[in-house]
């Protein structure tokens, strides 16, 4: 899938993130679970993690992120939208969508508005939708966002879990372009395979396995398989990196910066060193967010941006893995704009 047609390009023109104000440390994280700090650093890279109150939905962190997105595209004049994605695996609830809320909230009348769903590819799927229709012509602009509040779907006792996940939103702005332009999204590989769909799960709520009836077993948190994710995730970013990479054509091959999902630091160093890209180029601000599943990738980008690591210019591979299984790679060209 490439994210041009008929010569419009889905062009990057503005970026928003959000994380809640609570950072919950790995010193205070082993007072309530049977943790350290040394075990969860040593098997995933992360220090802490953002949890949102009980008051703050996903629906909270989508508009908050929403509207800096917006906030930091209106710099360009693109701030008007005519769709929003809201990528999430933690929508405020089963039915309806989330994205509709958080476009009135925004203020942005009744354009359309939906939810995407892919776990931790969520927004590069949402980039690949967004572009999809700035290429068709139904849009000149769309909001995608990537909201969790992943810590309501974790169970308490589950020490490995608890350890990896945060809260947290990113959000870009996308406007109809030129291909060759500065922010413009470059091919996407995305890929799926439903035989691992038993490795990443919440298994009770949909019409598989209902809520249940007074007695019945249940299981309403998330399960994942570790090692057969980390095995899973390196080998899928990989290759779909390498395919975005040999589509996109750089002098050298390579990129200037990665800004991958944030899953575990072990992971993203794997991912590196198997397409050639020096671990220094690779960013990481897991062990400051931990993973925020579908926001992972837009957070990244806000950090990579604030710290000096992505400036205009630059040459970036955005990849993801997630349950489903679903993965996903996009190249791009950082433009000038700022976060909000």
């Amino acid at each position: 899938m490439n994210a041009t047609g008929a010569g419009r390009a889905a062009v990057v023109c503005g970026l928003g993130t959000c994380v809640p104000p609570y950072a919950l440390t790995n010193e205070e994280l082993s007072k309530l679970v049977d943790t350290s700090d040394a075990w969860i650093r040593s098997r995933t890279g992360i220090g802490q993690r953002h949890i949102a109150d009980a008051s703050t939905a996903t629906s909270d962190l989508a508009v908050e992120a929403g509207g800096r997105a917006l906030k930091s595209a209106s710099a360009t004049g693109s701030s008007a939208v005519d769709a929003v994605i809201v990528a999430t695996t933690t929508p405020d609830h089963p039915c309806p969508a989330t994205a509709p809320l958080v476009a009135t909230r925004l203020g942005l009348g009744t354009v359309p508005a939906f939810d995407l769903a892919a776990v931790c590819t969520g927004f590069l799927y949402g980039l690949a939708a967004g572009a999809g229709l700035i290429a068709a012509g139904t849009a000149e602009r769309v909001l995608v966002i990537g909201a969790e509040t992943f810590s309501r779907i974790l169970d308490p006792e589950d020490r490995s879990s608890r350890a990896i996940f945060g809260d947290g939103a990113g959000a870009v702005v996308l406007r109809a372009g030129e291909p060759d332009e500065p922010g413009a999204l470059g091919p996407f590989d995305l890929g799926s395979d439903g035989s691992g769909s038993d490795l990443i799960t919440v298994r009770t709520g949909g019409s598989r396995d209902p809520y249940p009836t007074a007695g019945d077993a249940a299981d309403p948190y998330f399960r994942m398989n570790g090692k057969a994710v980390f095995r899973n995730a390196v080998e899928r970013m990989t290759e779909s990196s390498r395919r975005v990479l040999d589509r996109t054509g750089w002098t050298g091959g390579l990129p200037d910066l990665v800004v991958a999902h944030q899953a575990n630091l072990r992971i993203l160093y794997a991912v590196a060193d198997r397409i050639g890209v020096d671990r220094a180029d690779c960013f990481v601000n897991i062990d400051r967010v931990g993973n925020t599943a579908a926001a992972s990738i837009p957070l990244a980008l806000g950090d990579a941006d604030r710290s000096g690591a992505l400036s205009a210019g630059r040459r970036v591979l955005l990849t993801a893995f997630g349950g489903g299984l679903t993965w996903g790679a996009c190249t791009l060209t950082w433009p000038d704009i700022r976060p909000a």
